[in-house]
């Protein structure tokens, strides 16, 4: 049901007749000084919708699409609401919400083992030998830190992609893309501890990282 009314709602919004709903109105004012695409919005409730089920991804690709239909799409609305429509910067903000889809679900992998859940591809897992029982029971051997290293890996193959956009990237784009500081802050934190997912270090929050934020804004790069 909420994701019906969320659909209609943009489906209407775009019909310049919002539902009398506080988010809906400010996104229907965002969409009118924006000129925001339908498209991403779509996209999003369609993801979001698949995934209500809450099981694990299948494979490192379930996982990718689902982080660019959701963080990617987001990505794409931020920038057209700095007003950049930039085919280099599209492709940087793709691989950069696909790694920040990789990162949150490796951040959440704790919270949900505590709960009997675990969201990681299952791919990844039956390759080193690892059962979502050894999440769940929070392992810390070698296998299932190999499990946690490719994941990892696979994240900071995005943000090397998207980096690779960044002397073509419109420095308006910039801001959009400064959350890439702390992905890369946790990447480097759980390389630090062996891929230990469980390390209570990870859960500490990072003092420096509004100073490596302010020096990649002074610095124009993400």
């Amino acid at each position: 049901m909420r994701m019906q009314f969320w659909r209609k709602a943009v489906e209407d919004i775009y019909c310049d007749n919002p539902p009398h709903q506080p988010v809906a109105i400010e996104l229907w004012k965002a969409i009118k000084r924006h000129n925001l695409t339908k498209r991403w919005l779509l996209k999003i409730i369609d993801e979001r919708e698949k995934n209500l089920d809450d099981r694990a991804y299948r494979n490192i690709q379930e996982l990718e699409t689902y982080a660019d239909n959701t963080h990617s799409a987001l990505l794409f609305l931020t920038l057209e609401t700095l007003g950049v429509r930039d085919i280099h910067a599209d492709h940087a903000a793709s691989h950069i919400g696909k790694a920040q889809g990789i990162v949150t679900c490796l951040r959440a992998t704790p919270y949900h083992s505590k709960r009997q859940k675990v969201f990681l591809p299952m791919d990844i897992c039956m390759l080193h030998g690892v059962s979502q029982e050894d999440f769940i029971r929070a392992n810390q051997e070698k296998n299932l830190r190999d499990v946690i290293y490719n994941i990892a890996s696979q994240a900071h193959v995005h943000l090397e992609h998207a980096r690779s956009f960044s002397k073509n990237v419109p420095v308006k784009a910039f801001p959009a893309f400064l959350y890439t500081v702390a992905l890369e802050d946790y990447l480097y934190k759980i390389q630090k501890v062996d891929f230990n997912i469980f390390h209570p270090s990870l859960h500490k929050k990072s003092t420096l990282l509004p100073l490596y934020l302010y020096i990649r804004s002074w610095k124009k790069k993400y």
